[in-house]
């Protein structure tokens, strides 16, 4: 199944997951929680009141594994002017931020922040159900984003 295929396909509209495409063009989906979607809301304001630029949740990339849809994403200008087009972000914006669901796995959380990285993301940000926020670049776990953004209390 191609990305195309996923948005055509109206028996996947509205429904209470996030939808991903695996390298095999399988289908992978994870639900949401009340929680969840809060934090989605905090992050994407946050990102926007601090860093202005473009503000995405749920954005489709394109990666080596599959199509990955990071919970909210901040680009640059020039990023939404790059991509505007596409059906499927070809590259990842330079911030991808996953909200951890209690069905993900380290091992899951850990591959997303190689593949956003390796799409052309800057930073990963982890963010636990708590509010707890773990920052990641290509040189590893950082204390804090490159980003000049303050996090403060999520939750």
């Amino acid at each position: 199944m191609q990305w195309q295929d996923v948005l055509a396909d109206k028996s996947l509209h509205d429904l209470p997951y996030k939808i991903e495409l695996n390298r095999q063009g399988h289908i992978e989906m994870s639900p949401s929680s009340f929680i969840h979607s809060f934090l989605q809301g905090e992050l994407a304001t946050l990102l926007k009141n601090q860093l202005g630029g473009r503000i995405f949740t749920e954005l489709a990339i394109q990666t080596h594994s599959g199509v990955k849809v990071p919970d909210v994403a901040w680009g640059s200008d020039d990023y939404f002017q790059q991509h505007r087009h596409e059906l499927c972000a070809s590259s990842a914006p330079e911030i991808c931020v996953e909200i951890i669901s209690p069905s993900n796995s380290t091992r899951e959380m850990h591959k997303k922040i190689t593949l956003y990285l390796k799409s052309g993301a800057l930073e990963v940000w982890l963010v636990d159900e708590q509010g707890q926020v773990r920052f990641f670049n290509a040189d590893g776990q950082q204390p804090c984003s490159g980003f000049n953004v303050e996090i403060g209390q999520l939750v």
